[in-house]
């Protein structure tokens, strides 16, 4: 089997346009929830969200291919140009038939099917629908899209499977080269749907924040008062890269992936196993096929949305797997910053895990406050609370669970 190594990452996220301006707001605990902009809240449960700011599709396509687009196929764009000029990979002298992509969207192009329906609804009753609304809204167009861009004749597909899509995407990415199907793979994922229809069907199931007055630190996993998850927005790539490959071009390699869980739940098309059994078994499955211990196992970017139930469950799952070590572990919930980006999240996280081995530094969980602490977790664990912490990773997992019962964790190696 062969080994995967990630050459190349990119990301548009609520924190930051980059990669670079990403990570750097996530180190500093900045929170990137804010009023939405997009349409008009005044009767809406929730008015905030976590929004790309400043977000300029002119930077990666000309005006009127731009327009061909849904925001979550810019997005996939955006990020997968960053991570293939980081990768500094020489397309030209690449047998591209090895050369593949598996993107994964939880909605895909939502947006764009709402704008269609509506403008439809508001007509004479003619189907006036724009000749590319079909290929905007449907979500492997982003797989295809980048595959066309650069020329890239491999496998090429997309996953769905709610907000495990992107992290699907990279465990799929990592067993095609492990077992010699492909020898790099553009992966990850993007969404765009804070919208009308997203916003109004989340409020509707009380899944989302309501405090409106306290938006930007409403995300606070794994506190007491948390009241529901902040929807986000954004993309986010990864290059994955056949280890041996990698060394002979002399890339620079930034972690090793080494491990993937996929399991169900198989309980409840939305709600967690109240005791965690499918997180136990999918982290369980990651590390076996590392061939690792827990206690080798340095630090944890949980899924943590900041509902009431899910917290509780995978915080429950990871104290059965690891026991007396789950004291040792450095956990932190990046959404507490990004919010939930569904399909994006396993790939913005994925690379949270990267970054924290290549720095050495674990990215806080933000908007914790004295007295806030919940009964139902025990206190003993590190939550990372607030602040950035130094620390040598060699093992970081990245736990990722979706609606459906869908479960993925991925298990990354300094190299």
């Amino acid at each position: 089997m062969k080994r995967v190594v990630i050459t190349g990452l990119g990301a548009v996220t609520p924190l930051g346009n980059n990669l670079q301006s990403t990570w750097e707001a996530m180190l500093k605990g900045k929170s990137g929830a804010n009023l939405i902009t997009r349409f008009d809240t005044t009767n809406f449960k929730t008015k905030f969200a976590c929004e790309v700011k400043d977000f300029d599709p002119l930077t990666v396509l000309d005006r009127k291919e731009a327009r061909k687009f849904d925001r979550f196929t810019l997005y996939a764009i955006a990020v997968a140009q960053e991570a293939m000029k980081d990768s500094c990979l020489d397309l030209q002298n690449e047998d591209l038939n090895k050369f593949g992509v598996v993107w994964g969207s939880g909605v895909g192009g939502i947006e764009t099917f709402e704008n269609e329906v509506i403008a439809f609804a508001k007509g004479d009753g003619i189907p006036r629908y724009n000749p590319f609304f079909i290929p905007k809204f449907i979500t492997d167009i982003a797989a295809g899209q980048i595959s066309i861009m650069f020329g890239l004749k491999g496998l090429n597909y997309s996953t769905t499977s709610a907000c495990a899509s992107s992290a699907h995407a990279i465990a799929d990415s990592f067993y095609h080269i492990r077992d010699g199907r492909a020898t790099v793979i553009v992966t990850g994922g993007s969404e765009a749907p804070i919208i009308a229809a997203g916003m109004g069907g989340f409020n509707s199931m009380h899944a989302l924040s309501t405090r409106n007055d306290d938006y930007e630190t409403a995300s606070r996993p794994f506190s007491q008062s948390r009241d529901g998850f902040v929807l986000g927005e954004g993309g986010a790539c990864l290059i994955l890269e056949e280890y041996e490959h990698a060394v002979k071009r002399g890339a620079k390699i930034y972690a090793e992936i080494v491990g993937a869980g996929m399991t169900a739940d198989a309980y409840h098309i939305t709600a967690p196993h109240p005791e965690g059994d499918g997180a136990v078994r999918v982290m369980k499955m990651a590390l076996e096929e590392a061939q690792i211990q827990p206690e080798q196992v340095d630090y944890i970017n949980a899924h943590g949305t900041s509902t009431s139930r899910g917290d509780v469950a995978e915080i429950m799952a990871i104290q059965k797997l690891f026991g007396n070590h789950a004291e040792k572990l450095n956990i932190s919930s990046t959404k507490s910053m990004t919010g939930h980006l569904l399909g994006a999240a396993g790939a913005i996280e994925a690379i949270a895990c990267v970054l924290a081995i290549k720095d050495s530094v674990i990215p806080p969980t933000i908007n914790h406050q004295d007295g806030d602490d919940d009964p139902e977790l025990p206190q003993n664990l590190n939550y990372t609370f607030n602040q950035k912490q130094p620390r040598n990773v060699d093992y970081a997992l990245s736990n990722t669970f979706g609606f459906g019962g869908h479960n993925t964790c991925l298990l990354f190696k300094k190299v």
